[in-house]
Formats: structure tokens, C-alpha cells, sequence
């Protein structure tokens, strides 16, 4: 075919280095490693074969294809904030992130043509009906409520797919402005309310202990007195008896007692109350014994 043998050579080394390189090319693609957390489905002439575990497989070349690799770890989408109107006419802005893991890649890969896309506006339905339900007040409050119920339907209805939804988070719930401002003025006056009723609180609790404070000083300060006028009744008891011991042991005479009442008169004319003097007849017949014997000193 070539005059030249030169020419030949080179020509047939060409052939040769390009099935080799054919060779090795369709060696090497037949060749399939598969990472750990990862599946393949693979292809033959168009048509489900089987799906790859992690590890190394060998392809028949040109005729098996294999797919992109699903990734069969538990995946975290956020999705954008949903617009949700509430039961009481009330538009909420709603961030949700959902947690789902592919359990079956050939029905992730065959059931649903982008089962990420799929996820994401089921889960916006399903939002708008499970909080379309509740009132704004509701929604607010029953946060862990809701969850339960979009867990449990994005489960039941993308098991088909292949996929097991194992949380949805409701990451922010934002109602509108006017509600916030309303909300915020409504804690600042449960918040004064509070304060109001711990500071009238610890008003009574010092008016109580204040009160109990003067009771038990007045109590203190009666019995004080009580025991005063009991020790002074029985020291004036006392002088008394002992007075009376010493007059009835001196034996005293009529002229004595006169002469104890005459000293006894200026004592008496010292109080600012004594107006009146009540003189005994008594006192008569004693002054004039006194007398008397004044008398028979002369």
C-alpha cells in the first residue's frame, strides 16, 4: 500500500499506539470506583442494570453507562423564605429547613425528575396548608406542632421517591411590621405590669415587716412598763409596811403623829394640783396636844 517501508513502519506504530490508546480509554472507563456515601445506578442499553455500592466495579465497555453519583448521606436544605397567609388573613414570612436522606437511589433517580426541586415545593405546600389553619397567634406558639405535621406529610409523600424526610425546622417565622410594633408594645406594657407588681409587692412585704416591727416594740415596750409600775407598786408596798412596822414599834403618841403631819403639809402644798386641803378633826385635838406639851418643855 506505501512505496516507502519507512512510511509503513510509521503508519502501522500509528495504528497500534491508537488501539492501544482505544484500548486503555475503554479499559479505563470501564473501571468505576464508588466513594463511601455515595451510590450509581448503572445503565445497560438505556435500561436499569443494577446499583453500585462503595467500592470498585468493572463496567462492560459501550455497552454499560453509569449515572451521576447520589450522595446517600442525610442532606440539609434551607429554602428561601415562604410567603404564608394565616387563617386570620395575616401574611408571615416563613424560613424552613428540611432534613432528608435518599434510602433509595433508583427510585430517587426514576420516580422524580429533581427530587431536590420536589422537596422544596412540597414543603412550601404543605406549609401553606398546615399554617393556613392557624391563626397568628398559633403560629407563633405552635412552632414544634408544625414541624410534627410537615415531617409527617413530606414523609408519607416522598417515600415513593426513595427519599425519608427525618426533620423540618421552621428556622424564622416573621410576622408583618404592624404586628411586630404591636407585639413589642404589648411585652413593654406586660413588662411594666410585672414591675408594678413586684415593686407593690415589696411595698406590702416592708409595710408588713414595718408594722410587725412597731407590734412587737409596743408589746416589748408595755411590758417594760408594766414590769416598772409592778417593781415601783411593790418598793412603795414595802416602804409602806416599813413605815407602818417602825410607827407601830415606836409606839408613837398623838403628838408625834401631829408633829409627822405638820412636816408632811409642805410636801403636799407642792403640787400644782392641790387646791383644796382636807384637814382631819383628828388633827385639831393632836395640834392642841402638841401645844400642850410644847408648853411643859416651857
Amino acid at each position: 500500500m506505501f512505496d516507502d517501508p519507512e512510511i509503513g513502519r510509521i503508519v502501522g506504530l500509528l495504528v497500534v499506539a491508537v488501539i492501544v490508546i482505544f484500548v486503555l480509554t475503554v479499559l479505563f472507563r470501564a473501571i468505576r470506583i464508588v466513594p463511601q456515601g455515595a451510590n450509581g445506578i448503572v445503565e445497560r442499553l438505556g435500561r436499569y442494570h443494577k446499583t453500585l455500592t462503595p467500592g470498585l466495579h468493572i463496567l462492560v465497555p459501550l455497552i454499560d453507562h453509569m449515572r451521576p453519583l447520589i450522595d446517600m448521606r442525610e442532606q440539609v436544605v434551607s429554602f428561601p423564605p415562604q410567603p404564608v397567609i394565616t387563617e386570620d388573613n395575616l401574611v408571615v414570612s416563613i424560613d424552613t429547613v428540611v432534613y432528608f436522606q435518599v434510602t433509595d437511589p433508583r427510585d430517587a433517580t426514576y420516580e422524580i425528575t429533581n427530587y431536590l426541586a420536589a422537596v422544596e415545593q412540597l414543603t412550601t405546600t404543605t406549609l401553606r396548608n398546615v399554617v393556613g389553619g392557624l391563626n397568628m397567634e398559633e403560629a407563633l406558639t405552635s412552632r414544634d406542632n408544625i414541624n410534627g405535621q410537615l415531617r409527617v406529610v413530606l414523609d408519607e409523600a416522598t417515600g415513593k421517591w426513595g427519599i425519608r424526610v427525618s426533620r423540618v425546622e421552621l428556622k424564622a417565622i416573621d410576622p408583618p411590621h404592624s404586628i411586630q410594633d404591636a407585639m413589642e408594645k404589648q411585652m413593654r406594657a406586660e413588662r411594666d405590669r410585672r414591675a408594678a407588681i413586684l415593686t407593690a409587692e415589696g411595698d406590702k412585704q416592708s409595710e408588713i415587716l414595718r408594722a410587725e416591727g412597731e407590734k412587737q416594740a409596743a408589746i416589748l415596750r408595755a411590758d417594760g412598763e408594766a414590769q416598772a409600775a409592778i417593781l415601783k407598786a411593790n418598793g412603795e408596798s414595802k416602804a409602806i409596811a416599813t413605815v407602818f412596822n417602825a410607827i407601830h414599834e415606836g409606839k408613837p403618841n398623838a403628838e408625834l403623829l401631829a408633829y409627822q403631819y405638820l412636816l408632811t403639809l409642805p410636801k403636799i402644798a407642792d403640787g400644782e394640783s392641790s387646791k383644796l386641803w382636807v384637814i382631819p378633826a383628828e388633827l385639831t385635838e393632836a395640834l392642841k396636844g402638841l401645844g400642850g406639851a410644847f408648853k411643859g418643855i416651857k
